[in-house]
């Protein structure tokens, strides 16, 4: 096919920690890649107040790390474009990328688009994001040691996160909106055995108050008598489920249940030449780390699909 500014060896889909990782790897084996991003660079990681376990830094600003991302790929020179991709489909052998800009062909693809948190939707949740709400407590748990905090939920993710919160936090209370809880008996059973841990069921969080900037309690109605009350706490952990960001290839890869792309340690998809990295794909632990990981692993499997492609 005739070279023009648009074909490149691999095109990458979003760019978080996993995007920019595969587009780095990809720049220094010396293929031309390009990542889309359609809002602003390092995606769930870009809008993080502060992170505290990514190796080599002590504490560093979410925006700030994903902007050093960015540079070093760029500076390796791969092409970073803010365009929303509104269509991924084949052409020809290639995979053709479509944006309201233009029409872009690579060799491979790497699906990198994240999954974002199901929000609750009540007032006070926009407002006080980073600042006392959180969607990880993995992430932002070390904030909130020796302080009151909340965990909503009543799945697997909401009691690990009250479990590993127990461990730092002065108590935890789990509120869920319905009696009976979806998690795994064992997780329920460790949980009721802790004595910082609180439940609060048959309750819906209605509103999320605040003073002085920062999160100060929970306004809490019950289900059945409709009666509210207030919860006061520094901290709320949001488990209500994440929902990837896979609308885009729901005809192009096989998806989960739940809308992940089906893709294992080697990131590799139901289509060949198509592969998946971080958040957006099937997998136990979804943290920046991990995502940078699969970024790795998924250039080098694109690396050696292209490889082939050279071969025949």
């Amino acid at each position: 096919m005739e070279q023009n500014k648009n074909i490149y060896d691999v095109a990458i889909i979003g760019a978080g920690p996993a995007g920019y990782t595969a587009a780095l790897y990809s720049a220094r084996a010396g293929r031309s890649a390009i990542v889309f991003e359609k809002a602003s660079p390092g995606g769930q990681m870009g809008i993080t107040s502060t992170i505290e376990n990514y190796p080599g830094f002590a504490s560093v600003e979410g925006f700030e790390l994903a902007m050093k991302m960015e540079s070093q790929a760029k500076g390796l020179g791969a092409a970073c474009k803010t365009e929303a991709v509104l269509a991924v489909s084949e052409e020809n052998g290639w995979e053709k990328v479509i944006t309201k800009k233009g029409e872009y062909l690579a060799r491979a693809l790497i699906i990198a688009t994240g999954a974002k948190p199901r929000l609750l939707d009540v007032p006070g949740e926009a407002l006080y994001t980073g600042r006392g709400v959180s969607y990880c407590a993995t992430c932002d748990g070390m904030f909130y040691r020796g302080r009151d905090v909340a965990v909503n939920g009543g799945g697997d993710t909401a009691f690990e996160d009250a479990l590993y919160l127990s461990n730092m936090c002065r108590s935890v209370t789990l509120i869920h909106r319905r009696y009976q809880f979806r998690a795994a008996a064992y997780l329920v059973k460790r949980a009721r055995e802790k004595d910082n841990i609180h439940f609060i069921l048959n309750t819906v969080i209605k509103e999320i108050k605040g003073q002085d900037s920062r999160l100060s309690g929970l306004i809490l109605s019950d289900k059945i008598s409709g009666k509210e009350s207030e919860l006061q706490c520094s901290g709320l952990f949001v488990a209500a489920g994440r929902v990837p960001e896979t609308e885009l290839f729901r005809d192009l890869v096989d998806l989960d249940q739940t809308g992940y792309v089906i893709a294992g340690e080697d990131t590799r998809t139901s289509r060949p030449g198509v592969f998946a990295a971080g958040d957006v794909r099937t997998k136990s632990l979804r943290q920046i780390v991990t995502a940078c990981s699969d970024g790795a692993v998924a250039s080098q499997a694109a690396e050696e699909w292209i490889e082939g492609m050279e071969e025949v």
